[in-house]
């Protein structure tokens, strides 16, 4: 049975790491209460984005571009794919690096033909200890995302989709429905189906005057689907870094009542081997008392 000392040296190193687990909560529910606001702020732009390439349908009528299906949406396109994965840079947040890249790894099942992007460390060092090929890592770290950072990793991708070297580009990240419910998802940005704009065509009042478009209306319709794409993004990596905090939130709490648990465990231990112990202290002055007695 361990010594008195060891046992309070324990529930001290038990104390203390709770200190931390605290602490660890705190921060991650103050980040993801930022990361929240910062998101909301943003939906009324990209929603107005949307709208606007909309309109663009309803006034030019059908355009071509390369990031749409055709107009019957029925030709699937089977080249190389490109996936952005989205993991944390760091553990301690429960499954919630594991979902992500059990969902990528779902995508390259299906698709051999596909070429990562990896945003977080976690995620890099997975794949190089799996042996499996990164064409780019560590775009920017996953705390903090700003717009800025999701344009950057939307050029990116787009310089080599509008060479044709990828088909499609899917996002892998961790959709966060409410604190209770998050869900690593696999999401496909770019080529749209037509019918994602068109399905309030008819519901909008008609354009009364054509627009001009300069230089082109298909140049006009590029510009305006990077800053859409830029959108997915942007909200991709804002939704993983809340659903991060909330993992780790989770995961601190359960440590916490985790270590409540031990503590308990433990002053119970502790109250024993100090009964135990004077008891015997009483059983030995009690003997030594006896003898003398007896000698005398």
């Amino acid at each position: 049975m361990a010594s008195v000392k060891e046992i309070k040296n324990r529930i001290k190193g038990v104390k203390d790491t709770q200190k931390i687990t605290n602490a660890m909560y705190l921060i991650a529910s103050t980040k993801m209460q930022r990361a929240k606001a910062e998101l909301d702020r943003s939906h009324p732009y990209f929603e107005a984005v949307r709208a606007e390439i909309k309109r663009i349908f309803r006034t030019a009528g059908e355009v071509d571009s390369i990031y749409f299906y055709s107009e019957d949406g029925i030709a699937e396109k089977n080249g190389t794919y490109a996936c952005l994965v989205i993991t944390a840079d760091k553990g301690l947040a429960g499954s919630y690096n594991q979902s992500v890249i059990k969902e990528a790894q779902k995508l390259l099942d299906e698709h051999p033909d596909t070429k990562l992007f990896v945003v977080g460390e976690y995620g890099r060092q997975y794949y190089a200890r799996h042996g499996i090929p990164i064409e780019q890592s560590s775009l920017y770290p996953p705390k903090n995302p700003t717009v800025y950072r999701a344009r950057e990793i939307t050029e990116v991708l787009l310089e080599r989709y509008d060479t044709e070297e990828f088909e499609k580009i899917y996002i892998v990240y961790t959709d966060m429905k409410n604190r209770l419910n998050q869900e690593a998802i696999t999401y496909r940005i770019l080529p749209f189906h037509r019918k994602y704009f068109a399905d309030t065509f008819e519901k909008e009042r008609p354009v009364a005057q054509k627009f001009e478009f300069m230089p082109s209306v298909q140049q006009v319709l590029a510009s305006t689907i990077r800053s859409l794409v830029s959108g997915f993004i942007y909200g991709a990596l804002m939704d993983s870094f809340c659903c991060e905090q909330s993992a780790r939130m989770t995961a601190m709490d359960a440590a916490n009542r985790n270590a409540e648990k031990i503590l308990s465990e433990l002053s119970v231990q502790y109250n024993k081997v100090r009964q135990n112990l004077i008891t015997q202290e009483i059983t030995e002055v009690s003997a030594g008392a006896k003898a003398q007695k007896m000698s005398r």
